[in-house]
């Protein structure tokens, strides 16, 4: 019994009540979806319906408000707090950090709609605005693709991730999305609601990081059929995922700082070199312009387009879109902000979201004016048929843009491989965070805890494509992210008031130092001036010495004589050396 107790220990370490939680009902949620995928399917869009038309208004105006609410942080006197011990050395380089932030967050996101996006709203322009495939329809689908996977998008994983970042590095606190709750719950989150709350943060991102890994195998399923001839369904996708399983599996199995780091790396490689290769072969100037104007017409319309909700009408192109957008940033926030919060030490919280707001957004809107942009120009100008390769398969547009370029087949093989790393990186980077939430908060869960919970993200993704495939994976990220959400808004507040609380208490430090140096400085000057007074009151002694006989003169350089002297002759020597032996007094 004692060598059992020791190898269950040994391989699942220090758990607790939320992994085994967790585990009974994703488990519980994947058999039942297994079973009967039909009736999940039917269930899910009903409880979805219900959602967007009551609820939906919400999505928007807590998106939004978390986008003021980081910016604020980052530009605010709370900036240069440091997410560790002051003057404390980031624990990895700028670079290797964005390119772990990158390939993290949004990856296998950007691959499968860089081309995707702003064709289908080039086909289904948002909202009914223009008349399809016009200039015009194009132009407001690049708009809304830089809406949908800017500032919005990243928010979410930054309030997450500088939360975590925060209480794990300058309060030495767990790695657990409770924690950052603890500022208003206090000790009750060691208790019931701690363990409500990591447990559906867990749930959020299983459901998340399922709905990347469907995608990205859509979008490796739809390569090798058009370069291998090999049928685009559900049983290649199955295989697809598998083989990635046990890829990410033997990832997992190393450190962090080798591992996802050298994958990360690799990710950033092959999709600098892939942008690289569109930018100097696809319609380079029309890039640029589209580029530039497009950036305008986003933040010139930013607001309008956050709070979108037609009352109005039957139109449901937000709940398809925006909301689902917000809801995937939603239920991946706990995975990509916890992670992010994990290679975070060191940095200040400006520096924080400099490198997760600013420059992953600018990175993202550049990818979508290369990938989107070259797709639009041929379509519009050369007929390439990238309409209607999406039109009937979604992620086939990326591959039918990279035909119309020179040495494209070699191309799409590139985009293929960097999906992989993505997917791999992705799903990784989510068995590392998982282990952390079901095994108390520790930086370095136990090999066995990450294999499982990749076993089970693989086996979600299974059952979602089973349930509805694209539409599927859409459905549940929306549903899942909802009572996430809430806790988001709450876990701001929280953050707010501990950062106010450590702010207050350094000016009041910093107020007290002053005080202390104030006194000593007042009391030193008070020393001084108590001797200036006692030189005045004590004078030194004359510079004439008198002699034994000699009685003692009346003030300081008084020659007068007592009553009854004797003058004597001055034989003092002058200032230049003479003697005055004539002068009397």
């Amino acid at each position: 019994m004692n060598k059992f107790q020791l190898l269950y220990g040994r391989l699942l370490g220090d758990v607790g009540t939320v992994f085994y939680l967790s585990v009974l009902i994703i488990a519980g949620f994947v058999t039942v979806a297994a079973l009967f995928p039909d009736d999940v399917e039917r269930v899910a869009n009903q409880v979805l319906d219900y959602t967007a038309n009551k609820m939906g208004w919400m999505y928007l105006l807590a998106t939004s408000g978390f986008v003021i609410f980081i910016l604020f942080l980052g530009l605010s006197k709370f900036g240069n707090i440091r997410l560790g011990p002051d003057e404390e050395p980031p624990e990895f380089s700028f670079k290797s950090w964005l390119a772990m932030i990158f390939s993290g967050g949004m990856g296998v996101g950007l691959v499968f709609w860089g081309v995707a996006e702003p064709m289908m709203h080039f086909n289904e322009p948002p909202l009914g605005l223009d008349e399809p495939r016009t200039a015009e329809a194009a132009q407001t689908g690049m708009r809304y693709a830089f809406f949908h996977w800017g500032l919005h998008q990243w928010a979410n994983f930054a309030l997450v991730g500088l939360a975590i970042a925060y209480i794990r590095f300058r309060h030495n606190a767990r790695g657990l999305i409770s924690e950052t709750f603890r500022p208003m719950l206090g000790n009750r989150v060691d208790g019931g609601w701690g363990v409500a709350i990591d447990t559906l943060a867990v749930v959020s991102t299983i459901f998340g990081v399922a709905t990347t890994l469907g995608l990205g195998a859509l979008q490796i399923n739809s390569g090798v059929a058009r370069f291998e001839g090999i049928e685009y369904g559900t049983s290649t996708q199955m295989m697809i995922i598998a083989g990635l399983g046990v890829l990410f599996t033997i990832s997992a199995m190393t450190p962090l700082k080798a591992g996802i780091r050298y994958l990360s790396n690799l990710n950033m490689i092959i999709a600098i070199g892939l942008f690289l290769y569109v930018i100097l072969f696809g319609p380079t100037a029309f890039i640029f312009q589209e580029f530039t104007q497009t950036m305008g017409e986003y933040l010139g319309n930013i607001v309008q387009m956050s709070l979108v909700t037609t009352p109005y009408s039957s139109e449901h192109w937000v709940e398809q879109w925006t909301m689902f957008y917000w809801a995937w940033g939603l239920s991946w926030a706990p995975f990509v902000g916890s992670f992010i919060a994990r290679i975070s030490r060191g940095r200040t919280i400006r520096e924080f979201v400099l490198g997760v707001m600013i420059v992953p957004v600018g990175l993202s809107m550049l990818w979508f004016a290369a990938f989107g942009g070259s797709a639009i120009h041929l379509e519009l100008y050369e007929a390439a048929g990238i309409a209607d390769a999406v039109a009937r398969e979604v992620p086939a547009g990326l591959y039918t843009t990279l035909e119309q370029m020179p040495w494209g087949t070699y191309a799409g093989l590139a985009a293929i491989a960097l999906v992989c790393v993505f997917v791999i990186t992705s799903a990784d980077s989510a068995t590392f965070v998982l282990g952390m939430f079901t095994s108390k908060g520790v930086l370095n869960p136990t090999r066995f805890v990450r294999v499982l919970w990749g076993l089970l993200q693989l086996s979600m993704a299974i059952v979602l494509l089973l349930s509805g495939g694209l539409e599927g994976l859409r459905t549940v990220s929306i549903i899942a992210a909802f009572p996430f959400m809430l806790l988001m808004v709450l876990m701001a507040f929280a953050l707010h008031r501990d950062l106010t609380q450590e702010f207050w208490q350094r000016e009041e430090k910093e107020r007290l130092i002053r005080q202390r140096v104030e006194n000593l400085l007042l009391r030193e000057s008070e020393r001084e001036a108590e001797r200036a007074a006692a030189e005045e009151v004590h004078p030194s002694a004359p510079d004439t010495v008198l002699g034994p006989e000699e009685p003692p003169r009346v003030g300081l350089g008084d020659h007068s004589e007592m009553p009854g002297d004797t003058p004597k002759p001055n034989t003092e020597p002058t200032p230049g050396g003479s003697r005055n032996s004539d002068s009397t007094h």
